[in-house]
């Protein structure tokens, strides 16, 4: 699945860690877009644990992943939907993004097969899969490859990745 915004050359807007490397800064940059509406956020990967931070909260804990993420807005901030997410705002679009159960073991992956608002978006986190946090990834080009599902939307050129493999 894509996991998060990135610039014309498909590299990450924020930042980015894969095998413990940190191959893109952090980012507290305004600007425009979804990326930029604080807060934004990071999924992290350390050990056995996943997390979901808010970006000003992240760079106070600094726990050093072996794989990180980030990208905006945070759908889900301790229990409580985005302030800036309207209930059913206009913009409809495909949407990807990820939340992590309260135990850290469990990272849920999400994408809509079809268009929604932000906060249908983000009630799906908060209200059906029980996440506390949860980060929006991407919108418009949504993908997923999960032959297993009968997804292949993999259609051109994206930044970031995160796949999951069976140990």
């Amino acid at each position: 699945m894509n996991a998060g915004m990135y610039d014309k050359d498909q590299a990450p807007v924020g930042l980015y860690i894969e095998e413990g490397r940190e191959l893109k800064r952090v980012s507290t940059a305004n600007g425009p877009g979804n990326f930029h509406l604080k807060p934004n956020g990071i999924f992290y990967v350390k050990g056995d644990r996943a997390g979901v931070l808010d970006t000003v909260r992240y760079l106070k804990v600094k726990p050093k992943p072996d794989f990180a993420t980030q990208s905006g807005p945070m759908l889900v901030i301790d229990g409580k939907i985005h302030p800036k997410i309207s209930e059913d705002g206009p913009s409809q679009k495909v949407r990807n993004g990820v939340g992590v159960r309260d135990d850290g073991r469990t990272a849920i992956f999400a994408i809509s097969e079809r268009p929604v608002s932000f906060g249908a978006f983000a009630r799906l986190f908060k209200d059906a899969l029980g996440c506390r946090n949860a980060l929006f990834l991407d919108g418009s080009v949504s993908s997923l490859y999960a032959p297993g599902l009968g997804r292949s939307d993999l259609s051109r050129p994206l930044g970031p990745l995160v796949g999951a493999i069976s140990r």
